[in-house]
């Protein structure tokens, strides 16, 4: 075999091992944040018992662990944990989306499957506009803790429904929420597919349905509390 194609062999192993590897680091991180929006979502369905038991609930999640913990010692190894798997989502993403880019140096005249084409353009965006949405929303629910009506406030509650309450901010978030459960529905099937969870006809076909399942479930449960906010039924 010649040098050059020796070469060329060589070095497409080591790229195509280094591109396994980012999808590898892009499904991990992907299901770090998985398990954190269900654990998340469930809180935020405390505040249909009402103010009492959702300030006890986030109460709860500043003192969990003391005395062994500092106080908002879970938070803060929470923010920690989800902030390198934050990093590492998106470089995994931006380095595999350049190099998808380099790979195809002329376009196609005719896309021969539109579906994956639609799905990962909607990835890519809808991972910039998520992006934007945590931004947002951890300037309005935990660092800033703005209440629109007037200030800032310690109340998680009275926040949450002031929030809520205002209907723009209600259909940001509901915008956000849809591309959220986009960006999983997509997602999680692409993490199985990594994961070689996808081998047959049958395992795909379930692949998709859990990936469609869990993108409604989280999304769908999510966008409750907005809604009923806004429509009245919890409030303070």
């Amino acid at each position: 075999m010649p040098v050059v194609a020796t070469a060329t062999l060589v070095k497409d192993s080591k790229s195509t091992r280094s591109t396994i590897a980012l999808k590898i680091l892009m499904a991990g991180s992907g299901i770090i944040f998985i398990v954190f929006v269900l654990l998340h979502m469930y809180g935020n369905l405390k505040a249909f018992q009402g103010h009492d038991d959702f300030n006890e609930y986030a109460h709860h999640l500043r003192t969990f662990g003391e005395p062994m913990l500092p106080p908002s010692g879970l938070l803060w190894v929470l923010r920690a944990v989800l902030l390198v798997s934050l990093v590492v989502h998106v470089y995994a993403a931006v380095s595999l989306w350049r190099r998808a880019k380099r790979a195809r140096t002329v376009k196609y005249v005719v896309k021969k499957n539109k579906h994956s084409t639609y799905a990962s353009h909607l990835m890519r965006w809808g991972g910039v506009t998520l992006l934007l949405f945590i931004v947002w929303h951890l300037l309005n629910f935990s660092i800033g803790k703005v209440n629109v009506t007037g200030g800032s406030t310690a109340d998680p509650y009275n926040l949450l429904v002031d929030s809520f309450d205002t209907w723009w901010l209600t259909l940001i978030y509901l915008f956000a929420m849809a591309m959220l459960g986009a960006h999983l529905h997509h997602g999680i099937w692409s993490s199985l597919q990594t994961l070689g969870l996808t081998n047959t006809e049958r395992s795909r076909a379930r692949a998709k349905t859990f990936g469609l399942t869990l993108a409604i479930i989280i999304a769908g449960g999510f966008s409750l509390v907005p809604i009923f906010v806004l429509a009245g039924v919890i409030s303070k």
